[in-house]
């Protein structure tokens, strides 16, 4: 074999191990070989010191003995190493960002300046958070004007509805200018609700307007008739005006009468306006989003109209305290629920419960009533059961 070719094949020892000085003297190749053998000097050799996989060499990369191993695990520079003073996850180090019980921590439960400090003094959810409450009017942090009862009492001048027992369980009367919905199934009274509101605001000398989806001129004025409300005489006195209209027209025209409503309500003077009922309005639009809008920009029109109105709706078929298509409720200031009790040992009572009545204290008890000739009565002292 030349000398060219025992190079060839002699290149990865030459390549690991460099080029022999004499490549004519075998005898000291061998040599070498052997000594490198004792010594360890082999590549994979697993003794060897300067093995770069040599579990025991002071040199491994891996060697878990060796002083300058990257995961040493006693090694002082380890950067995983438990015990060292600058591992940034040492639990007892002093600059730990997550270490419970130094005085930097930002989520310090006790710490002074923590902004979750259940003990500090500077806490933003301190558990003595009234001078948190006294101090947000006070631009300098100083304590700040008590708050007093009379602080909540609204100036929205007020009226009464005019229903024993109900008017006590508002307390202080409706918000004048508000507007207002009495939902009920077929048979609660919300045609009498309507009448009697208007009755106690004819009474007092205001004017009022009945606008009928549902009946006849007639057949309103005697139902006021019967219980001697005499609105025969009120509407002769110009203080009354009864008006049916057809659903049907009133929603192909709603557009013409939510304009011309406002000045007609302001030229009659007209203090109090029920409208029975906003369910046959609403049953014109197919379409839910404008049902929504046209009731929505009628009843805007009734409060631009400066009046205090009452609507009626008939309570949805599988949840009485909702109406016919759950939105009227939402467009409201007031919502008045009356509604059956029926029970297997007692005989079906009528109950009203206040929903919601803005700027106004009102009971959240339910209250039986009942429909008399004289209209509804409101029993407060009674509970339902």
């Amino acid at each position: 074999m030349s000398d060219d070719e025992r190079r060839d094949d002699d290149w990865f020892e030459s390549a690991v191990q460099g080029e022999p000085e004499d490549d004519t003297d075998a005898d000291d190749t061998e040599r070498e070989e052997s000594t490198d053998a004792e010594r360890g000097d082999g590549p994979f050799d697993d003794s060897g010191g300067d093995s770069p996989f040599g579990d025991a060499g002071g040199d491994s990369p891996f060697d878990d003995s060796g002083s300058d191993s990257p995961f040493d695990d006693s090694g002082s520079d380890s950067p995983f190493d438990d015990s060292g003073s600058d591992s940034p996850f040492d639990d007892s180090g002093s600059d730990s960002p997550f270490d419970d019980s130094g005085s930097d921590s930002p989520f310090e439960d006790a710490g002074g300046d923590s902004p979750f400090g259940d003990a500090g003094g500077e806490g933003l959810f301190d558990d003595d958070f009234s001078s948190a409450f006294e101090s947000a009017g006070d631009p300098g942090g100083g304590g700040g004007a008590d708050f007093a009862d009379e602080d909540f009492d609204s100036d929205i001048p007020r009226i009464d509805v005019g229903i024993e027992g109900l008017d006590r369980m508002i307390q202080g009367g409706i918000p004048r200018r508000h507007l207002l919905v009495t939902i009920g199934s077929a048979g609660t009274g919300k045609t009498t609700f309507g009448l009697q509101f208007l009755h106690h605001g004819l009474q007092n000398g205001e004017s009022c307007v009945f606008i009928t989806l549902e009946q006849s001129h007639e057949a309103i004025m005697d139902t006021a008739d019967d219980r001697g409300w005499g609105f025969e005489e009120y509407e002769a006195e110009g203080r009354l005006a009864v008006v049916d209209l057809d659903p049907v027209e009133m929603a192909n025209s709603l557009d013409n009468i939510r304009g011309e409503l406002p000045d007609l309500i302001e030229d009659f003077g007209a203090d109090r306006l029920v409208l029975d009922s906003v369910s046959l309005l609403e049953m014109m639009y197919d379409k839910p989003s404008k049902r929504r809008t046209e009731v929505f920009d009628f009843t805007r029109s009734l409060k631009d109209a400066g009046v205090t109105t009452m609507l009626t709706s008939e309570a949805n078929e599988d949840n009485p305290y909702a109406s016919r298509y759950g939105v009227i409720e939402y467009l409201t200031d007031g919502v008045f629920i009356l509604q059956y009790v029926r029970s297997e040992t007692r005989e079906t009572r009528l109950a009203v419960e206040i929903q919601k009545i803005r700027n106004a204290n009102h009971s959240r008890e339910t209250k039986p009533y009942e429909i008399t000739m004289d209209g509804i009565s409101v029993y407060q002292q009674a509970n339902i059961f």
